[in-house]
Formats: C-alpha cells, sequence, structure tokens
C-alpha cells in the first residue's frame, strides 16, 4: 500500500503508516531497528531496493532522507516536506518512508526524522555515497547505534579510510571491511590448520580498492610481520599469500567468484568467495550493533602511512609514497608497498603501516562472521 503526503508533517505521516498497517491487517509493529538511508534522488532506487532486500533478514522501518536544497534563492527559502509511505508490497516485512525534504528543512533532516524513529529500537544511519567527515557527529548520526559508510563510494578511497581512522566513534563501521569478512574467515581459518610460523605476506587487489588497504593493514596488525600491498588488474581483491618456514600459503581469487586455496603439504581446494551485492553487505551489518572493535584497530594501525593512491597502469606500481611527503615515481615493474616490522615505508602506494612487535596468530576469532562473498 502507498500513499503519497504533499507538503506535510511527520504527524502527518505517522498517522498514514497506522492507516497502512490498519489497511494491510498488520497492526502490531514487528520491526526491530529503524534504518535511515541518507541519500540524493539519483542514488535512491539502489540503497533502497538493497535496504528492502536485507529487510527480509532484519524487518525494519526504512526512513529515505533524500534532501531537495534547491538551486534557487526562492527554493532555498522554501521549506516542504513531501512523503511516501509504503506498507507491505515493495517493503516485505517492513515499513518504509521516501522523505523528500525541500530548501531550508534539506539542513535539518534530524527534525523531520526524529519523531518516526521506532520507540525503544536501535537506530542505524547508512550513507550509501557521500558520508559528513565526521558521521558520529553529524545530527543524524547522533541518532545512531550504528553508522554505516561506504569509502569504495568515494572519489579518493585511500584519503577516506585515513578520514575514518581520524574521526572514528565506536559504533562507526565502512561496507568495504564487509566485504573483506569472508576473506578473513577463509584465512584465519587456514591459520588454524597451519601453526608454522608466519614470516610475511602480500595483498593483490585493483587500485583504489579500500578492501585490499583494510585486509592488508588487518594483516599486519594480527600477524605483526611486513606485508606487501600489489596493484592487480581485479576484480576487486585477487589474491593473498602468507609465506610460512613451511612454504606459501595462497588464497587467490582471480575471476571474483570462485577461490583457490593453496597450503603446503595439503591439497588444493576451491572455496566460494563471489562479490556479494549491497543488500548481502548491509544484512551482515545489522546482525551485529556493538562497535566493531577488530574494525578500529585495523583502520587506526598504521593508516598515518597510507598511499596517496594515484592511478596506475598494468605492471606499473601506483605513485604516492607515505602521506605528508612527495609521490615517487612509478617503478616500471609489479607495484608493492609494504607494512614493515619497524615502521619504515618500503616501495609505492598501497597500505604502508608499522606492524607490532611480537606476533599474533590470526585465528577464526578475529573474523566477524563467516558469511560467503
Amino acid at each position: 500500500m502507498n500513499i503519497d503526503l504533499t507538503d506535510t508533517t511527520s504527524s502527518q505521516i505517522n498517522s498514514a503508516l497506522v492507516r497502512a498497517r490498519r489497511a494491510s491487517g498488520t497492526p502490531a509493529v514487528g520491526m526491530v531497528l529503524t534504518l535511515v538511508i541518507v541519500t540524493d534522488e539519483g542514488n535512491h532506487y539502489d540503497a533502497l531496493k538493497a535496504a528492502s532486500e536485507a529487510s527480509k533478514e532484519h524487518p525494519s522501518r526504512i526512513l529515505v532522507v533524500i534532501r531537495r536544497p534547491g538551486r534557487s534563492p526562492r527554493d532555498r527559502k522554501i521549506a516542504r516536506l513531501d512523503a511516501e509511505v509504503r506498507v507491505g508490497g515493495e517493503s516485505n516485512t517492513g515499513e518504509t518512508v521516501l522523505l523528500r525534504l525541500h530548501g531550508e528543512l534539506a539542513s535539518h533532516a534530524h527534525s523531520a526524522v526524529l519523531p518516526l524513529l521506532l520507540p525503544d529500537a536501535p537506530v542505524v544511519v547508512w550513507w550509501p555515497e557521500d558520508a559528513p567527515e565526521h558521521p558520529s557527529d553529524d545530527l543524524l548520526g547522533q541518532l545512531a547505534a550504528r553508522r554505516i559508510t561506504d569509502a569504495q563510494a568515494t572519489e579518493d578511497p585511500v584519503a577516506t579510510l585515513a578520514l575514518r581512522a581520524g574521526t572514528y566513534t565506536p559504533g562507526d563501521t565502512d561496507l568495504a571491511w564487509t566485504r573483506i569478512t569472508p576473506w578473513r574467515s577463509v584465512l584465519a581459518a587456514a591459520l588454524d590448520q597451519k601453526h608454522a610460523p608466519i614470516t610475511s605476506a602480500s595483498v593483490e587487489g585493483e587500485a583504489y580498492n579500500p578492501s585490499s588497504e583494510l585486509l592488508a593493514l588487518w594483516l599486519a596488525d594480527r600477524l605483526g610481520v611486513p606485508v606487501e600491498r600489489t596493484v592487480s588488474d581485479g576484480p576487486g581483491l585477487t589474491a593473498v599469500r602468507l609465506e610460512t618456514a613451511d612454504g606459501t600459503i595462497c588464497l587467490d581469487r582471480a575471476d571474483g567468484s570462485l577461490a583457490e586455496l593453496a597450503m603446503p603439504g595439503q591439497p588444493d581446494r576451491h572455496v566460494a568467495l563471489h562479490r556479494r551485492d549491497t543488500a548481502e553487505l548491509i544484512a551482515e551489518e545489522l546482525r551485529r550493533l556493538d562497535p566493531d572493535e577488530t574494525y578500529a584497530a585495523a583502520v587506526k594501525y598504521g593508516v598515518q602511512r597510507l598511499g596517496s593512491g594515484a592511478p596506475a597502469t598494468k605492471g606499473a606500481a601506483k605513485t604516492g609514497a607515505v602521506r605528508g611527503q612527495s609521490p615517487a615515481p612509478a617503478a616500471p615493474t609489479e607495484a608493492a608497498s609494504e607494512v614493515t616490522s619497524d615502521g619504515s615505508p618500503e616501495g609505492e602506494g598501497g597500505a604502508e603501516a608499522p606492524a607490532k612487535s611480537g606476533k599474533k596468530k590470526a585465528s577464526s576469532a578475529t573474523a566477524r562472521k563467516a558469511s560467503s562473498t
């Protein structure tokens, strides 16, 4: 059931939700959280589609905030709220409210959202595209227990990761981190089977791929060894290699779907590591609403040495060295940056971070979930 409301108020929207529930025969509210999506007119369809799919697993009230401040001085002086209420049908097991905030009201989205939050239920805010520099300081972000951003959707993902590290507040997370959950799960399980000391590691992935940077930082933090970050043609993450005293542990995904795990003294095996869509990523993030301490440790670990991430060509290094220094010229051979145990950067581009002294064995407990990407 769809109800369109023009030049309305939050009170009228709440009344429309009650009427829609009664008309659909479900007067009780059986939702577990409120998901607030902050986006624009051009991107709201894809974000809402992903959230609606995720609501099959997590019944929720979805509030889509679409800011339309206007271009002319006359439009910017208008303060009008238009809404579309959807219950049942495309909304699956939850409720959806599209809020279009015109003029001055676009700068005060929290005042329109606050009366529509489910009582005594957690709030999650998701910025699919342009997130504020300080999500926890944003007025909408202050309402939320979890704040979801996506560094991959920005113009400079590596710089965005550095910003996320500097502004991290418990409850923050990023979909670039969610994308590597299956990789971390498989690697942790592999190390549970192989107890030989790890001497070094390398992570291969596309240039400007924040998930590759985060995986390299996670390995450096957990293993305490040098981690090399190399650039490949993709798609996304393509390989992780762990050097041990007995040989190389290699998790190689060349086609973005099926990976091959090779371990010394064991037969090669295939692992499903397909690239998940946004709906699966959001569903994973909604499974837990407590602070993600593992993400916090990874994004903060040596993030000051993340490369500037200049464009790279096949067989050439990403230009850019340690932040705050002049970019180094691209090398004519395969690119590599290294997270070193003494804190000094080696090579160009990618993730460069000091490793903690001592080696910590990555285990399955360090992986948040074992869902398949």
